[in-house]
């Protein structure tokens, strides 16, 4: 088959104020994780009204469409993301979401939107030989028990199978329509730790008698610092934030105990571990330096999401020939970030793809952040000749 017969933007024109009324309705209706029901069965709908096999309920509200054309037994998976955020939207857009407190902050309705949109293509075109599996995912915003946890754990791959797997998400800051791609480690690992500390209450101007939590918390936040300066290679990254100090609740009185919160990433499974085991020393230590104890809750989330040599670079080539080799950027910086497709990486070769949303845009998980309709075209264009290319190739 010549490169010439694979699917353009052009030919998603026609597709383009259809996707944009599916992608603002999604928008107006979001929901969080393990609520998608009404997105879901959107999907759904759609996907039956245009031949696919369609199961539901896989995972929670997990819905994956699948399609076959000639005689190939290859296979091929491409996975959206459903669910919405708690973050209250201040876009004023006339397609705002309805449910205060709920909005599409990360892009998943475009996503979602997106692949819909590759789906209508290849089922009108079926321009490819072999199976495809359309997997449209619920709570990847979760942070743990995710979406993808779930899905594969329902026997995802086992009912469906996929040689490889590609994922997509939207990047605001660089331009629209520009793709990204990086072989190896794109996304962190992010765990989440909880600290208690028990120290002694009472007056604050007799802080001899008493165990000061606030003073133990404060001196753990500076010491939690020189983990990455002092314990972790200067070659790799990582980052160790605390977002929450909590403690007491008049200046005149000493608290009985302060709770930390903090986010930890990294970008492999050796730093991840050596970030662990200094954590849990350096509190312990600290707390017991002031006469206080410490209880940490260490929260796994998310994998290193780590993306395979091949199927990354024939990736890049479909999206060098769709929109040509300056609106590709490889290899696309690592992200900070963290994604639960991570989880579909250990188990199939694949790809996650990163699609410019725009400069100058507001970024993820911002009250005033939207996806950009310009990318649903050339979203649902790449997907659509991502497939083709990949069931129309012979087995390297």
């Amino acid at each position: 088959m010549s490169e010439s017969r694979y699917c353009e933007v052009a030919d998603l024109a026609h597709a383009r104020e259809q996707l944009s009324e599916i992608r603002h309705h999604i928008h107006k209706h979001p929901e969080l994780s393990y609520q998608e029901a009404n997105t879901a069965e959107l999907v759904a709908q759609k996907l039956k009204a245009w031949g696919y096999a369609v199961t539901r309920n896989i995972g929670g509200h997990g819905v994956v469409g699948s399609l076959k054309a000639g005689t190939s037994a290859r296979t091929v998976g491409v996975r959206a993301d459903m669910d919405a955020l708690p973050i209250h939207e201040q876009t004023g857009l006339a397609y705002a979401s309805i449910h205060d407190g709920t909005m599409h902050a990360c892009g998943h309705d475009g996503h979602t939107t997106v692949l819909l949109g590759a789906a209508q293509q290849l089922a009108k075109t079926r321009n490819f030989d072999g199976t495809v599996h359309l997997i449209f995912q619920p709570a990847e915003e979760a942070g743990s028990d995710s979406g993808a946890v779930r899905m594969i754990a329902d026997g995802l791959f086992e009912r469906f199978p996929c040689e490889a797997i590609f994922g997509l998400h939207n990047h605001p800051g660089v331009a629209a329509g520009t793709f990204g791609f990086r072989s190896g480690a794109l996304m962190a690992a992010c765990d989440t730790v909880k600290v208690r500390i028990a120290g002694r209450g009472g007056h604050a101007a007799r802080p001899h008698l008493a165990i000061d939590p606030v003073l133990v918390g404060s001196s753990i936040v500076m010491a939690l610092q020189s983990i990455v300066s002092r314990n972790v290679d200067p070659n790799e990254a990582a980052v160790i934030t605390v977002g929450s100090f909590r403690s007491g609740f008049a200046p005149n009185v000493i608290p009985e105990d302060a709770v930390l919160e903090m986010s930890v990433r990294s970008f492999s499974p050796a730093v991840r571990e050596t970030l662990e085991k200094r954590i849990r020393a350096l509190v312990q230590s600290q707390a017991e330096a002031y006469g206080a104890s410490a209880e940490i809750d260490y929260i796994s989330g998310y994998p290193v999401l780590v993306n395979s040599e091949a199927e990354t670079e024939f990736a890049r080539k479909v999206a060098e020939e769709l929109v040509g080799p300056e609106r590709v950027i490889a290899p696309f910086p690592p992200i900070a970030g963290s994604e639960d497709f991570a989880y579909y990486l250990q188990e199939r070769p694949g790809c996650f793809v990163r699609l410019g949303n725009g400069e100058g845009r507001p970024m993820l998980h911002n009250a005033r952040y939207d996806f950009n309709d310009d990318n649903l075209t050339v979203g649902a264009a790449f997907w659509t000749r991502l497939v083709e290319r990949f069931l129309s190739e012979a087995r390297a």
